[in-house]
This record gives C-alpha cells, sequence and structure tokens, in this order.
C-alpha cells in the first residue's frame, strides 16, 4: 500500500490542521510506511540508528535546538536528518519553519508543511490515519449488517436470498453496510472490518425491484458506513441428503486476511424465517461470548444423565 502526499494532504488536511508552506513540490511523492517519527538524536549528529523514508516531524523542542546552533551547522544537521527518502516533513504547534529547514526541503523537493497541533498530538492522529490507510484489505462477495451490535456477513450462492435476508432484518431495525461487495480490512491483530464500494453505498439490489436506496427507504438510522465483521451467516439450498447440526456442537470458521470468524450455515426452504433465524443465532452467539453455551451445557447434561443411568445398572 502506497499514498500519494497530495492525497494524504487532501484527505487529512482539515483534521490534522494542515497547511502547506513555500516548500510545495514534491506533492506526487509516495508514503510507503505506515510510521511517523520525530528527528530525536539524528538532529545532534547520531545517525547510527536513523530511520529513512518516514514523515519526519518537528516540534517546539526541534526548532529551540536548531536555534541555538550555528546558520552552517543548522544546515549540515538537517541534511543528515531529512533526506530525499523522506515523503513529508510537519512542523507542529503552528511554528514558523527555520529558513535553513525550508530551503532544504524545496532543494530536496520535499513537501514542508505546518500544523497547529501539538507534536504528540499530532504523531498520534497520523499514526492512527496511516495504520488504517496501510492495513490490508480483501473483498468479499455477500451482504454486510449490524444487528444487536454485531457485524454479520452473510455469504451464499447467487440466487439464495442474502439480499432479501438483509431487506428483513433493515425492516426490524437493523442497518446495512454494504452489499453485493464488502470490503474487509485487518485492524490491529484480531479485528476485522468491513465497509462497501462508494459506488454502491447503501444501495440494496433487490429481484424483481431493482436497486434500492435503504438510507432513503428507511432512513440515516438503517445504515452505517462500516461495522466489525463478528460472524458470518452461510446461506444454502435446503439439501434433503446433506446432514445439519441439530445441536450446535459443530464448530465452523470463515477465515479472511489470516483471521478466522464463526461461521453459521443456515439451509433456505419455503417456510423457515430466514430473517428470524438469523436475529436468534446472532442472540445465541453473543451468549456464547459471555460464556453461555446451550449446547455445550445440555451435552454435558446428557453424558452425566448417561453415567447415572450406568451407574444405577451397576447397583442393580
Amino acid at each position: 500500500m502506497k499514498m500519494k502526499v497530495q492525497d494524504f494532504y487532501d484527505h487529512y488536511q482539515e483534521s490534522l490542521e494542515l497547511e502547506l508552506t513555500k516548500a510545495q513540490s514534491g506533492m506526487e511523492r509516495r508514503i510507503r510506511l505506515a510510521h511517523v517519527q520525530r528527528p530525536g538524536l539524528s538532529l545532534v549528529g547520531y545517525l547510527a540508528k536513523k530511520t529513512d523514508s518516514r514523515i519526519l516531524i518537528f516540534g517546539k523542542m526541534e526548532l529551540e535546538y536548531l536555534k541555538e546552533l550555528s546558520p552552517e551547522l543548522r544546515k549540515e544537521r538537517l541534511e543528515g536528518v531529512i533526506t530525499s527518502s523522506n515523503p513529508a516533513v510537519i512542523v507542529s504547534r503552528g511554528l514558523t519553519p527555520p529558513k535553513e529547514l525550508t530551503a532544504h526541503c524545496m532543494d530536496q523537493e520535499i513537501p514542508l508543511f505546518r500544523s497547529t497541533l501539538q507534536s504528540m498530538k499530532l504523531m498520534s492522529k497520523i499514526t492512527v490515519i496511516l495504520s488504517d490507510a496501510f492495513s490490508p484489505t480483501v473483498s468479499a462477495h455477500g451482504t454486510l449488517v449490524e444487528a444487536y451490535g454485531i457485524g454479520v456477513l452473510i455469504q451464499g450462492d447467487s440466487s439464495v436470498g442474502k439480499s432479501e435476508a438483509a431487506l428483513g432484518l433493515i425492516e426490524r431495525g437493523h442497518r446495512l453496510i454494504s452489499d453485493d461487495v464488502v470490503l474487509i480490512k485487518k485492524k490491529g491483530e484480531k479485528g476485522l472490518i468491513g465497509t462497501g464500494p462508494k459506488l454502491n453505498k447503501h444501495l440494496l439490489e433487490l429481484r424483481g425491484i431493482g436497486i434500492v436506496n435503504v438510507a432513503h427507504l428507511f432512513g440515516a438510522v438503517s445504515v452505517r458506513n462500516e461495522a466489525p465483521i463478528d460472524l458470518v451467516i452461510h446461506l444454502e439450498d435446503w439439501d434433503e441428503t446433506h446432514y445439519y447440526d441439530r445441536v450446535g456442537l459443530e464448530e465452523r470458521f470463515s477465515e479472511f486476511l489470516d483471521t478466522k470468524v464463526p461461521q453459521y450455515l443456515h439451509p433456505v426452504k419455503p417456510g423457515r424465517d430466514i430473517v428470524l433465524l438469523i436475529e436468534t443465532t446472532i442472540l445465541n452467539h453473543r451468549l456464547k461470548e459471555m460464556g453461555y453455551h446451550s449446547a455445550k451445557e445440555f451435552n454435558q447434561k446428557l453424558l452425566e444423565e448417561i453415567a447415572r443411568k450406568k451407574s444405577i445398572g451397576r447397583k442393580g
């Protein structure tokens, strides 16, 4: 994943309170790493541990230190710290960058920005932005909804009824994130976040009706831009020859970006209220997360009853 400095500026100028200085060339540079740093020891001449290719932030301490140096030494230190691999430089607290910093950035064609934010807040915000932008992403076929605070990815073959099931959930007060195509992004080590392409945002395709705008039909509370993917419900046409788990001890998983997500299989046939089944699955899943597993509790009671009867049989 790479991001142009121009795109970074266009998308996050307001939230980061960025202002472009006279050093405006190099906006087509690529941000290649999801990291940002302050010059630190590199500014005093210790370059052994210096890492390049990162956005650099100069705060109050760095600028005060530079003021104490002679113009020649100031120029030398800046040349050692800022190289052509750095995509951009930002001065925090709305401070005025020294002319040597501006000149060096102009010479290297590195964009130089000012931000009114304090250094630590600025670093935190940029780190979150870049971590999100550089997170690995895959696309999946299905419909993503949020019900009872749980993100549910409904999957299955074409025409099995994914969109119709989503419509039923929306009608009951739940929310649509994306229909047909879901973009899945990894957040941290375990979390997955799903969203939809801009092209079909808040749209639902229903055979026989066409494309409908859920936000317009049901209101803004019926949609969300993104949601975590907590479980997957796979719909399939009922197969009389297939054995379906009737107890709930069998555990299935779907895997996205090396992350496993609990999966539930729901066979579809006339007369089954699939929307009610999905809601029940979600509520039961929440109980499991709280430590209440009905199937395991039933199985344990069954084993205890079998053991009790065997014990009575031996005594008799």
